[in-house]
């Protein structure tokens, strides 16, 4: 009785020295990606892209691609919403600027860029991997569930810009920012023929 339970642990012990590999290897290319913005963007629109076309050819699994379209929406606000909500929390910690004489104070993501783009990539798998097994091909009339994510989608952007615009924070920044000086009479005078 005892060598039974002795060869399942030693049998296990394999599995766990490869599942450990594999997860090492995983999180080292993933750590490499890390730099790559734009490639790892590229790469996610290539898979929501191959998703979008299993779901076209096969007609069906509305219902999980609304589901996906949800968690979408939640990763989004997330993404633009500050790590501390000013209208919840007062706090003696990072927080938003309210007036023009309020002190400079990043803005934080609750949602990193890294963790939102590597959430949806798993999204789009999972639910590319769902669209193999029938059970998940709940018969539903996809119009109704697109009119309803779109109004969701509205009404919940629209919370968002108004809170943005409420507590005046941009979550979206293009590159570093370039301030132009004043220009001294000197450096005027210089471009004389």
């Amino acid at each position: 009785m005892e060598g039974s339970s002795g060869d399942g642990a030693a049998a296990s012990v394999p599995l766990a020295k490869w599942r450990n590999d594999f997860s090492r290897a995983f999180q080292y290319y993933l750590d490499r990606s890390t730099p790559h913005t734009l490639g790892r963007w590229l790469g996610t629109l290539g898979v929501a892209v191959i998703y979008c076309l299993r779901v076209y050819y096969v007609q069906g699994f509305y219902i999980v691609t609304y589901g996906l379209g949800i968690y979408l929406l939640n990763l989004l606000i997330g993404f633009l919403s500050p790590m501390v909500d000013p209208e919840l929390e007062v706090s003696d910690g990072p927080a938003l600027p309210t007036r023009g004489s309020d002190e400079f104070k990043p803005f934080i993501r609750r949602l990193p860029e890294f963790k939102f783009w590597y959430s949806i990539t798993k999204a789009f798998c999972v639910a590319f991997v769902m669209t193999f097994f029938s059970v998940f091909d709940v018969p539903v009339f996809w119009p109704i569930l697109l009119c309803y994510w779109i109004v969701l989608f509205v009404l919940t952007m629209k919370r968002q810009i108004l809170h943005m615009i409420k507590y005046k924070y941009v979550p979206l920044n293009m590159g570093k920012q370039r301030y132009g000086g004043k220009k001294t009479s000197a450096s005027s005078g210089l471009s004389k023929d």
